[in-house]
């Protein structure tokens, strides 16, 4: 099950449980990561793990306040839920709840209404400590912006005879094309002034002002792969595609804001999200006055979530790749813990939780650091 995946073709290789077999490709192990240098300083290493949350339905995001208390978006349910001491409360139900977030009193979370092919509702959502709960309309927004639709995705080389061999079905998503209408609010981080929206549909990071006021702070890059003879005979495209780039659709899917005032945003390649044709998920620094963007580190298997400690040490929780990793300052990179399916993940009070198992009983587990 890939709920990233957004009704691109080449998205949806990622829903197909044998993507590997039938596109005819071995299986890439998982990106071997570099190692902290010998001279340097030492990642960090998992001390007690506790679980502070359990019976979950599809735990993508989650916050979590210094005192513990736990804002919970199980996505494959519909729920926003609160745990504190022990005791679990429905706040709020609606579809696809994600990006899940707080500041004080203040919750925030995202929802999508549609299906795979065809986003009918997106927004994002703030509900304030006396329970009252606005709604920003983000699909509104991104049909009259869309901030990704002059960028190149598909077959950018291919001579017009093999574009002409394509299924017409199959063109509009294969041939050159730019980004779509599609919007999912999947990570958020609420600032004073500002909530930052990683969405994993218009392939942005968005701001949105006190006011409700939406804009783009960055397109993040496309990735690509290579395509095979497995790939063409599986969907029906012709040989002469295979050996060209595929340039896939970037997905972001968290944010946070690093010590040195960057965001820090993970992101899915599109495509396969697993490692059928290498780790390709990434990290990417973004400057949120400039927009500019840096990429940080690749290589994860699905990069779902990220958590920023406050020394500047990132943490990526790799959903298909069944854990943990850490990045260090100097930006070497080594896996930390092994967790299954793991998808949010926080910093707070000198731990890190992260939600995993969320294709089963999705829990939330506390990790101490050493």
């Amino acid at each position: 099950m890939r709920r990233f995946s957004r009704g691109r073709l080449m998205r949806r290789l990622g829903t197909l449980a044998t993507t590997a077999a039938l596109m005819g490709v071995a299986l890439t192990a998982l990106a071997t990561p570099a190692m902290a240098a010998p001279n340097g300083p030492k990642p960090p290493t998992p001390g007690s793990t506790a679980t502070v949350a359990e019976d979950l339905v599809g735990p993508l995001t989650f916050a979590v306040t210094p005192s513990g208390t736990l804002y919970i978006g199980q996505d494959f349910a519909g729920l926003l839920t609160k745990q504190s001491g022990g005791t679990s409360e429905v706040l709020e139900s609606g579809p696809g709840i994600a990006a899940v977030s707080i500041l004080g009193d203040v919750v925030t979370w995202g929802e999508r209404e549609g299906t795979m092919e065809q986003v009918l509702a997106s927004r994002l959502m703030q509900r304030a400590a006396d329970g009252t709960v606005t709604s920003i309309d983000v699909l509104a927004w991104e049909e009259l912006n869309n901030p990704d639709a002059s960028a190149e995705y598909g077959f950018q080389d291919l001579a017009p005879d093999c574009l002409a061999l394509i299924p017409s079905d199959l063109l509009p998503f294969v041939g050159p094309h730019g980004g779509a209408i599609d919007t999912h609010v999947y990570g958020s981080l609420m600032l004073k002034d500002v909530t930052y929206v990683a969405d994993a549909g218009a392939n942005a990071v968005l701001a949105v002002d006190a006011a409700g006021e939406i804009s783009t702070v960055a397109v993040l890059p496309p990735s690509s792969f290579v395509a095979t003879d497995g790939l063409a005979a599986a969907f029906g495209l012709p040989s002469c595609v295979v050996g060209h780039d595929f340039i896939t659709e970037p997905v972001p899917t968290d944010v946070e804001l690093g010590n040195d005032g960057w965001l820090y945003v993970t992101s899915l390649p599109g495509g396969p999200e697993d490692a059928s044709l290498g780790a390709r998920g990434a990290v990417y620094r973004v400057n949120p006055t400039t927009g500019e963007v840096q990429l940080y580190a690749s290589g994860f298997a699905g990069a779902t979530g990220l958590a920023v400690a406050p020394n500047g040490t990132v943490f990526v929780a790799e959903m298909f790749g069944d854990r943990v990793s850490v990045i260090t300052k100097r930006g070497e990179v080594s896996s930390f813990a092994d967790v299954p399916s793991p998808a949010g993940i926080e910093w707070q009070s000198g731990r890190l939780y992260v939600s995993t198992d969320v294709f089963g009983a999705g829990k939330v587990v506390s990790i101490g650091l050493r």
